[in-house]
């Protein structure tokens, strides 16, 4: 059965940028909400059917590269652009009950001021028609375009129109990034550093995740498809192309490797159990095939399942003869680089989780600060911040959140990836001054219109969210998948 997907999504379909206006379809979790449903038709909003056609058209105007088209089967990446998909039928719809036209004058009016096809400071009908041209689209599909962008600037600036924004809103994003603060803190490098895995939590750990941890082992084979072998001419000839459609039609109606180098006489290069890295089972380097030819050749997606590929103007016929996978014992260094990671990183997580819940008790306040630190036998540092990108301690995304905290309170602050954690003490903040007609006025103006539109946004999100009912179809989207 089909699920609605508006019960999971937190946010709907917009997402302002500055300049650009996306709308994405969030996601919240694939998994069993994608089954059901009619096989030409990979989704529905509320009566409105997206086909497999309308939708495959779709991706294929996107221009994805080939890695990754390569890898479609295997990501998300088509969930994530018929999500997008979704939301700009959404907003279409919205727009549609909303009445939101534009005219053929207003159309004319938006490209004939776009300086793109300026020449000499006005309108050159000439270089709108280069622009098509170069671009490959036709007028009608262009100007197509052009009306639904604008149509959806309208709904935006419909919703949030008008908005005229107090002093003290701008006030508070000028005082996020311009302030001096006076702090303590500690580095807890060498407290996390103290709490290394032990030996029996690292056996444990890669004998529940010993099938992660393989080398996986190809022995490909390949050989150079010269025109001489195959046409009897050295130039790359329509002969040659027409014997080297026959050799593609060949190998896709299941003539073996061996058949079809045999058949032509060419002459066969083969190395065996190479890793992704380009080395062998001593842990060699191929020195002897370049590394654009073996990445070709080694995600070949099929044993046994010879292909015809196109590198620089060369071609070759390839295979993956066969492959293995052998697992990795605990004591290569690899392996336990990322043990040792992992449980690096869960001890700093519960450390840190324990120090935060010890802060929300009050457990630093006074003299426990310094006491934390003499006990650990770590440093009460003193330190002052006056600029967002002062980053000789704290890069800016540490500085930004040190600055959001008051004055008497402490903290706990650490980056993404928690290799840097830190505990800060407020002692003082210094706000500077915002001068009203300057132009950081201006700037952190927009910053606030920019950060009271999202909400409004928002609230209108949820409200929508409401309203539609979407439904997927997985089975469908398997087929777009597996399709490319």
């Amino acid at each position: 059965m089909a699920t609605s997907i508006g019960k999971l999504s937190k946010s709907f379909f917009l997402k302002l940028l500055v300049g650009i206006i996306i709308l994405p379809f969030v996601f919240w979790g694939m998994g069993d909400l994608f089954r059901g449903g009619n096989q030409n038709v990979v989704a529905t909003v509320d009566s409105n059917k997206i086909s497999t056609q309308e939708f495959v058209n779709y991706i294929n105007r996107l221009t994805l590269n080939e890695e990754q088209v390569k890898n479609l089967s295997k990501t998300d990446l088509v969930e994530q652009i018929l999500s997008d998909y979704i939301g700009k039928k959404v907003m279409s719809l919205e727009i549609e009950k909303l009445g939101v036209v534009v005219s053929d004058n207003a159309l004319r009016d938006i490209i004939k001021n776009d300086k793109s096809f300026f020449k000499d400071d006005k309108f050159s009908r000439t270089e709108y028609e280069k622009f098509l041209i170069k671009s490959g689209i036709t007028a009608p599909q262009f100007e197509a375009n052009i009306v639904e962008q604008e149509k959806r600037r309208q709904f935006l600036s419909s919703l949030a129109g008008g908005i005229v924004i107090p002093d003290i809103l701008v006030e508070k994003e000028f005082r996020k990034e311009n302030q001096t603060k006076t702090i303590q803190y500690i580095d807890l490098e060498k407290y996390h550093l103290k709490k290394k895995p032990s030996q029996d939590s690292i056996k444990e750990l890669y004998e529940r995740n010993k099938n992660v941890f393989f080398t996986e082992l190809k022995s490909i084979r390949y050989a150079e498809i010269k025109p001489e072998l195959i046409s009897g001419s050295q130039d790359y000839n329509e002969n040659f192309f027409k014997q080297l459609d026959i050799i593609e039609n060949n190998v896709l109606d299941g003539q073996s490797f061996e058949e079809t180098a045999k058949a032509y006489n060419l002459k066969i290069i083969e190395f065996n159990k190479i890793n992704a890295k380009k080395e062998n089972e001593e842990k060699k380097k191929i020195e002897n095939l370049p590394d654009n030819l073996f990445n070709k050749i080694y995600n070949i997606k099929t044993s046994q399942s010879p292909e015809v590929i196109n590198l620089e103007s060369k071609y070759y016929l390839a295979e993956i003869k066969d492959e293995e996978k052998k697992n990795r014992p605990i004591n290569d260094p690899e392996v336990l680089e990322a043990l040792n990671a992992q449980l690096s990183f869960k001890e700093k997580i519960d450390s840190n989780t324990s120090l935060a819940k010890d802060i929300s008790l009050g457990a630093f306040d006074g003299d426990n600060f310094k006491k934390f630190a003499d006990d650990n036998g770590l440093l009460v540092k003193d330190y002052k911040i006056s600029n967002i990108k002062q980053n000789d301690v704290f890069d800016e995304g540490l500085v930004k959140r040190i600055f959001l905290i008051k004055d008497g309170d402490i903290n706990l602050i650490t980056n993404s990836t928690l290799t840097k954690s830190f505990l800060i003490s407020i002692k003082n903040t210094e706000y500077k001054k915002l001068d009203k007609k300057g132009n950081e006025f201006e700037q952190y103006e927009a910053r606030a219109r920019l950060n009271l539109i999202n909400k409004i946004y928002q609230s209108y999100d949820e409200n929508a969210n409401q309203r539609y009912k979407v439904e997927i179809n997985q089975r469908t989207i398997d087929r777009v998948k597996n399709s490319f």
